[in-house]
């Protein structure tokens, strides 16, 4: 077989050498790998192509139901009855972009779906102009794409490749929809990691999911390093909703030029509210071995209100019982729908890994939505790791980012622990800057990451908590107004307690709050009292629960200010320059 990437490199080329100067850089994609699609289908269909014709012509207006029959006829869970092919198409140049649109309606409804998610047919208005269309045809001709000469392995390869470079291009929308393969990679093997043993039973069955699967690379690497890495006779099964429809239809693609099933890719429709994994889950009542996910962050789910509160008026019936975010940041939204197509423990249970940035570790006082969501998952024990990645890792943005491992199978050693890895230093510098990406994960890095996590020890990049570490109760504190210099009193003289001065203090979840006011209030506010009123709505105690991830205070390091000679002479030196370049004023 022909080396895939010599492949890649041609098609990379006709994209560089026919759209320059009509495209920008960044619609090079939406041109290019629609066209790579059809020709790979094109090729795949060929030897059958002629058998398919006949049978459609037997049966037409005889069956109301062709599709079973062409289909098995074509030997492929798709097919297509237009008279033309990549090839053919070419010897009627005039009328090529009207035969084009027609050669696409002749194909099965499963692939006229992803081209209409691609929207082509905007694209060929384009190409009529020049002669473009026919002349990349033409180039793509000299590519042979027949399984013959590249299986679904390698032409996945290909794929996946013209995509992280088109990603590469487009890198202030691409941190949307195409998450760095070394940063997958590295949530793939944490992932897997306790489980290699299980993985590597004969005839083992998994299925993977991914919310917000954007163009279908975290599910396609995940199957790659269980295949690759563990055992190459599982049966692994992907699962994915995506949003965008453009790159929906790129997922789909993927996963119908690599052998999956490209129908358990859902979402896509323009409608948001049928597209929307959060407004409407497409696999309603499934649950999966492993979820992986890079959700939006930072992004509002105000489209999404209506039928998230619904959902979590219904409490733990529904997938958001926890409590909802703010308004402005839908992650932990994400995070709780993946929690709910967790299998049971008693069924063999399941494993997460998602991208947050910082908001969900901290974000939110006592009480908050965020900090009950917070609560639920360390209360219920799910939290095992958070790890803390390197910035400049994304294309669109520079910001420190985390991965978060959610299990409801903790190993006896983990069980009631989260361990935290401070993994911002792991990385080498890229050879050029992508957009905001200058650093990756290299395999020495991502080593040592896994060997930290494998180790589960308390050292400099690696620490263990109790999941109860992370809690404190927040009590409310109350003094007496002053008006004037007055105490304000009531007609009887007593202190008006209906308009106290009210403080907050944060008090350490095992620590007697009594002990704290007499310790850290009192002595330095005489007059003020807790306010015994306000409870914890779950245990009833004085005080509301709070929870929170204080990652980078778990690892500061002091640094100890420069002393004053070094100062001095650092000013000194300074003046000097500034007399000598005076003189030669």
């Amino acid at each position: 077989m022909e080396d895939f990437n010599q492949k890649t490199s041609m098609i990379w080329n006709i994209a560089d050498t026919s759209l320059r100067g009509g495209w920008k850089q960044h619609e090079y994609q939406d041109v290019i790998l629609p066209l790579v699609v059809l020709k790979r289908l094109d090729s795949i269909l060929a030897d059958t192509k002629a058998k398919v014709l006949e049978k459609y012509n037997e049966y037409k207006g005889k069956i109301q139901d062709l599709d079973p029959i062409l289909k098995r006829t074509a030997g492929v869970p798709f097919y297509n009855i237009s008279d033309y092919d990549f090839k053919t198409i070419l010897g009627e140049s005039k009328h090529l972009a009207k035969n084009f649109k027609q050669y696409i309606n002749g194909y099965s409804g499963n692939i006229q779906d992803i081209f209409e998610k691609f929207d082509f047919e905007r694209q060929l208005e384009r190409l009529q102009g020049g002669n473009l269309l026919f002349l990349i045809i033409q180039e793509l001709n000299k590519v042979d794409l027949h399984p013959k000469k590249v299986d679904n392995y390698q032409m996945g390869h290909i794929f996946e490749e013209l995509l992280r470079k088109f990603s590469e291009m487009s890198n202030e929308t691409a941190g949307e929809h195409y998450t760095p393969r070394d940063v997958i990679g590295l949530m793939t093997e944490l992932l897997f990691s306790p489980d290699k043993k299980d993985l590597k039973k004969p005839h083992v069955i998994k299925k993977i999911y991914d919310p917000a699967c954007g163009t279908g690379g975290m599910l396609s690497v995940a199957k790659d390093y269980i295949l690759g890495e563990i055992n190459n006779k599982a049966d692994i099964f992907l699962y994915g909703q995506e949003l965008n429809s453009v790159t929906y239809a790129m997922a789909k693609s993927d996963m119908l030029i690599k052998g999956d099933n490209p129908d358990l890719i859902r979402g896509g429709e323009k409608d948001h509210s049928k597209a929307s994994t959060l407004a409407n889950d497409q696999f309603f009542g499934e649950v999966f071995d492993y979820g992986l996910s890079n959700p939006p962050y930072g992004v509002d789910w105000k489209k999404d209100k209506e039928v998230v509160d619904r959902e979590a008026s219904r409490g733990y019936a529904g997938r958001f019982g926890a409590g909802t975010p703010r308004i402005s940041d839908g992650q932990l939204l994400f995070l709780q729908h993946l929690i709910s197509k967790m299998k049971p423990e008693k069924d063999g249970g399941s494993r997460i890994s998602i991208v947050h940035n910082g908001s969900p570790l901290f974000t939110g006082d006592a009480g908050s939505g965020e900090s009950e969501i917070r609560r639920w998952i360390l209360e219920k024990d799910l939290l095992e790791a958070i790890v803390a990645l390197p910035d400049q890792l994304f294309y669109n943005t520079g910001i420190n980012t985390y991965l978060w491992f959610i299990s409801n199978r903790k190993p006896k050693e983990r069980k009631g622990k989260v361990q935290l890895i401070d993994a911002r230093t792991f990385f080498k510098k890229t050879r050029r800057s992508l957009g905001s990406k200058r650093h990756e994960i290299d395999p020495k890095s991502k080593e040592k990451i896994v060997e930290l996590y494998e180790k589960f020890e308390d050292n400099e990049f690696s620490k263990i908590f109790k999941t109860t570490d992370f809690a404190y109760r927040q009590i409310t504190i109350d003094r007496p107004l002053v008006e004037d210099g007055k105490i304000v009193r009531n007609k009887k003289g007593d202190i008006e307690i209906d308009k106290p001065l009210r403080d907050y203090e944060n008090v350490p979840y095992e620590m007697d709050i009594k002990e704290y006011f007499d310790k850290e209030v009192k002595p330095y506010v005489s007059d003020a009292w807790i306010n015994e009123s306000i409870r914890d709505h779950k245990d009833g105690k004085i005080g509301v629960v709070g929870y929170e991830i204080p990652f980078t205070r778990h690892f500061y390091k002091y640094e100890a200010p420069r002393s004053l000679e070094m100062i001095e002479t650092d000013i000194e030196k300074v003046e000097n320059e500034l007399l000598d370049l005076l003189k030669r004023l």
